[in-house]
């Protein structure tokens, strides 16, 4: 695969699973309905360790536009490569969640309500206030670019020679993503990656999903230009600073 195509299997790969477990959880006559949010954030954080798996050789597995801005920003990635990962991410997600879509086509047909049909899709707020909302989002996506910058390789120490952990090494995202899931993610059901949202989102718009209602895009650039806002220079900066500030001190 080319980094293009890493980047787009591995999103389509992330949401197919991801909004897969909401879809399984949510609609109505599923094998998982109502079995909870404890089953969709640590499904969530699987899928994000399927995606990494796939694309992490070949691209580094960003599939996520705020971790592309964030390692752009900080100096670790190429800005040239930034639209081409952006529009891959994108089309992936859309691929993903219309795949769900389909997956799971006869239970959207059984179920009534379409906010549930809308939340397999895209977040919503649990209390809809966008100040709080948008800051909910941008801490979440702070935390999470903020934890992916300071992950390190394992080496040997004595010699200091990097050792391959093979697909293990996806596993700190997965962990990082749970938690994040667990511990933030009851306000706005944590989009943190503004193609997880915004694609799926678009995907519910032009689907001929039965009985869906509103996409409801007044709420939907939240998700988009929280993660964004919390991946910018301000995270970085303080980022190089306590690296400076750890070298100093040894």
């Amino acid at each position: 695969m080319t980094p293009f195509t890493a980047e787009l299997v591995g999103s389509a790969l992330l949401l197919t699973l991801g909004n897969g477990v909401v879809a399984n959880v949510v609609l109505k006559d599923t094998k998982g309905h109502g079995s909870g949010w404890l089953v969709i954030t640590t499904a969530w954080a699987l899928s994000v360790y399927v995606g990494v798996v796939v694309a992490g050789p070949v691209s580094g597995a960003h599939l996520n536009p705020a971790v592309t801005l964030g390692l752009a920003v900080a100096g670790k990635f190429a800005w040239n490569l930034v639209p081409e990962y952006m529009l891959a991410q994108f089309l992936g997600s859309f691929l993903g969640a219309t795949l769900v879509w389909l997956l799971y086509k006869d239970h959207f047909d059984r179920t009534l309500e379409p906010r549930l049909k809308l939340a397999v899709f895209c977040t919503g707020p649990a209390i809809r206030n966008h100040g709080s909302n948008l800051f909910n989002e941008l801490i979440g996506t702070l935390v999470l670019v903020f934890t992916v910058l300071y992950i390190t390789g394992a080496e040997i120490t004595a010699t200091h020679a990097a050792v391959g952990l093979g697909s293990v090494g996806a596993l700190p995202v997965a962990l990082l993503v749970w938690v994040i899931g667990l511990g933030l993610g009851g306000t706005t059901g944590y989009g943190i990656n503004p193609s997880r949202d915004f694609a799926p989102r678009l995907a519910h718009a032009l689907l001929p999903v039965q009985g869906k209602g509103s996409s409801e895009w007044s709420y939907g650039w939240i998700p988009v230009v929280g993660p964004l806002l919390g991946a910018w220079p301000r995270l970085c900066s303080t980022c190089g600073w306590a690296k400076r500030l750890t070298e100093q001190r040894g």
